[in-house]
């Protein structure tokens, strides 16, 4: 690289670090100042993890949705809403001297190192993907025995969105060969499920319904791994076809003049050409 253009390298990189510090620490201050308990917002200063935790996971979501909207001003702007929920943590970890934003920095810094060895080592090691998943997978369960964890379930979240966790668990005990192999049989546990289901609903017991549509619902997660579906996408495609479809509905029938409750065969048959015109 000629010496101007890498003097103008430099220049850029520094520039840059100049931002990156200076915007860091403005978001820092700023959360300081939201929890001072003489001068801060009262609504911030009575806040704990606990009850900020639901608007961590509501950020990480609506991320998500700027993502799949390829909205990019909305995904700028959510992703700063969803670090401010670290900076949020770090802050009160910080005022029991617990840790604070630096130390959750570093430690990612430090663990993506640890865990890409191939990128980060003087000359590499030449792992495929492939061969990268494995070599962090067992990294990860070495430290669940190091934690004192040794059941590969231990660390999926509890918090988890139910079908996400579900499917997260039956990929961890697929590690160990408690799997089926093809996706054949999950579709006939499903029909299984099902079959249960009926039962259960003839039964009239509340809880035993309950029970074997929570096991259906484990059953589609376990078949969506199987078949390399993510299930959450899944049922978020979903949710926003039918939004879609109904929301066509409500459309003709205000051009219609009509509201309120409606006759079921009359929105099927909206329903329908909202299908026929997704299809255009």
């Amino acid at each position: 690289m000629p010496v101007q253009a890498a003097d103008k390298a430099r220049e850029k990189s520094s520039e840059a670090l100049a931002r990156n510090v200076a915007a860091t620490q403005a978001m820092l201050d700023v959360m300081a100042r939201l929890r001072d308990p003489q001068r801060g917002c009262p609504w911030d200063i009575e806040q704990s993890f606990a009850t900020i935790a639901p608007y961590t996971i509501e950020e990480a979501y609506e991320v998500a949705d700027a993502i799949e909207r390829e909205d990019m001003p909305a995904l700028k702007e959510e992703l700063g809403d969803l670090l401010f929920q670290v900076v949020f943590h770090a802050r009160m970890a910080e005022e029991l001297g617990a840790f604070d934003f630096a130390e959750v920095a570093q430690a990612l810094a430090d663990k993506m190192i640890e865990r890409h060895p191939h990128v980060f080592s003087e000359a590499g090691d030449g792992r495929t993907a492939e061969q990268q998943t494995v070599a962090w997978e067992t990294l990860k369960a070495e430290k669940r025995a190091a934690k004192g964890a040794p059941s590969l379930l231990d660390d999926v979240a509890m918090a988890l969105p139910a079908l996400m966790r579900a499917e997260k668990l039956t990929k961890r005990a697929a590690r160990i060969n408690f799997d089926w192999p093809t996706p054949e049989p999950v579709l006939e546990k499903l029909e299984e499920e099902l079959v249960e289901l009926k039962e259960a609903r003839a039964s009239g017991d509340q809880e035993h319904i309950a029970e074997e549509m929570g096991d259906i619902l484990f059953v589609m997660a376990n078949l969506a791994r199987k078949l390399n579906v993510d299930p959450e996408e899944a049922l978020r495609r979903a949710n926003a076809k039918f939004t879609r479809r109904f929301q066509f509905i409500e459309t003709k029938l205000a051009e219609q003049g009509r509201a309120g409750p409606q006759p079921l065969d009359d929105m099927e048959a909206l329903w329908l050409e909202a299908k026929r015109v997704e299809k255009r």
